[in-house]
């Protein structure tokens, strides 16, 4: 009967989870724009490792959202996004406090690998952050499930790193920066080594005529009350991110779920030991004799 009880109650499948956690955090907004054109592909010494350029980005990059125990703490509280750009941009992460999932896109960023696909479309990328960014509230909105629920970042920025100049793309830069000023939107500039480069071991000649454009970096970051920095190497390129991290932060709304757990699996174990004991003294001490 105990038994019979015992599967009765693991049939109804008991759950336990999908509590939503409301909690308030300061946290600001930061579209993270880098390009991975063929000239990223030059070494840097990341590590104790050398190591193309576009990958020691990779790297810093997520020691500044995750941490790395040491110099950065990570940015648990603020909605990160990526963008990507060659010779065009993509959304390689929508805006999200989900960092968890940042290192598998992360895995997905590489260089480019056919002619049509390079270049360095840096006002077509910045167009596109600006517009996330100026959507990131509406978006919390979806996902809180709450129609009325209002959702106010007062920080948005947008960190911009390349190593090249305008190529590519139908806005220029600083059309780009046009959008983020309207929006009230900081923009912070990193230029990444310079010179000239040939991408892909030859495949892709991708020259710069006169490498890193610092001068239109440095005009966009102006414009939009953000800063202009320039890194030589992983160390310096952390540093920065260092710098970066003591921005103001704002009030945003963190919505999380827990994932559901079965509590069905105990209930029916005991049951299956307790139906094998049954018959275990039904055969032996408990056994009826003709």
């Amino acid at each position: 009967m105990l038994a019979a009880i015992l599967l009765i109650i693991a049939l109804a499948r008991p759950q336990k989870g999908l509590e939503q956690v409301r909690e308030i955090n300061e946290g600001i907004a930061i579209e993270m724009v880098v390009d991975r054109s063929s000239s990223m592909e030059q070494e840097m010494l990341f590590e104790g490792k050398r190591t193309n350029r576009l990958e020691v980005v990779k790297g810093v990059f997520k020691q500044f959202v995750l941490g790395n125990g040491k110099t950065l703490q990570g940015r648990p509280n603020d909605l990160i996004g990526l963008i990507t750009f060659a010779g065009y941009p993509e959304t390689t992460c929508p805006l999200t406090l989900a960092h968890g999932a940042l290192p598998r896109f992360l895995e997905t960023v590489k260089l480019p690998t056919t002619r049509e696909e390079d270049g360095t479309a840096i006002g077509d990328a910045l167009a596109l952050a600006a517009a996330r960014l100026e959507k990131a509230e509406e978006v919390m909105e979806q996902r809180s499930g709450e129609e009325d629920a209002s959702y106010e970042l007062k920080s948005k920025i947008i960190i911009l790193l390349t190593d090249g100049e305008q190529t590519a793309g139908k806005r220029t830069p600083l059309e780009g920066a046009k959008l983020a000023e309207e929006w009230g939107i900081k923009i912070y500039t990193i230029a990444v080594g310079g010179g000239q480069s040939r991408g892909l071991g030859g495949f892709l000649q991708n020259f710069r005529r006169g490498g890193v454009d610092t001068k239109t970096l440095s005009a966009i970051a102006e414009a939009t009350g953000g800063k202009f920095f320039e890194a030589q190497d992983a160390k310096s390129l952390e540093n920065i991110y260092r710098e970066i991290d003591e921005l103001e932060r704002s009030e945003i709304q963190s919505i999380q779920f827990t994932d559901y757990k079965e509590l069905f699996i105990p209930l029916a174990l005991v049951a299956l030991i307790l139906l094998g004991l049954e018959i275990l003294c039904h055969c032996t001490i408990f056994r009826r004799i003709p």
